[in-house]
């Protein structure tokens, strides 16, 4: 007569498996918190575990810094969205908007900048890769909508080009 599985050991060991995987995750954030990492990865048996946290980046500005004067039009109303501007180039992937080629370089654009249909504007780094973000059409720069530094996400309007 064959014999059936023992589901009450089966069940045991998922749980054990469970409680184990949770005491690992919560040990690995405490190690991030410990240590100020951003993202810890580790695999143990075929099993693979990442823990990461975002964090916000702030620059400070240096003492003396005047921002420069804005054109009136480049205001945007309260309570306008940006998104569906006729004229808006949204990001077109998650990662970290820069104006410039490298740090302290000239930047790609300003604002009132004439700008030709694939001029760089500016690039987004993901994954360790600098991608540059052409202008899908020419016009004049009236809003850039990004910091250089700043965090970006899929489809977040960075620059209204007239």
């Amino acid at each position: 007569m064959a014999r059936q599985p023992d589901n009450k050991s089966a069940d045991k060991s998922a749980a054990n498996l469970k409680s184990d995987d949770s005491a690992l995750i919560r040990e690995l954030a405490l190690l991030l918190d410990e240590t100020s990492l951003t993202e810890i990865e580790i695999e143990r048996s075929g099993l693979r575990v990442r823990v990461a946290r975002n964090i916000t980046v702030s620059a400070a500005m240096p003492a003396g810094f005047q921002p420069a004067p804005v054109a009136a039009a480049a205001v945007p109303a309260a309570g306008a969205d940006l998104a569906k501007h006729p004229g808006v180039v949204p990001s077109p992937m998650v990662g970290t908007a820069y104006w410039a080629p490298e740090p302290g370089a000239k930047p790609f654009i300003d604002v009132g900048s004439k700008v030709s249909a694939g001029q760089t504007l500016l690039i987004i780094e993901a994954m360790k890769t600098m991608n540059q973000i052409p202008s899908p059409r020419a016009g004049t720069v009236t809003q850039i909508l990004v910091e250089d530094g700043q965090p970006v996400e899929f489809g977040e309007p960075l620059v209204i080009i007239e």
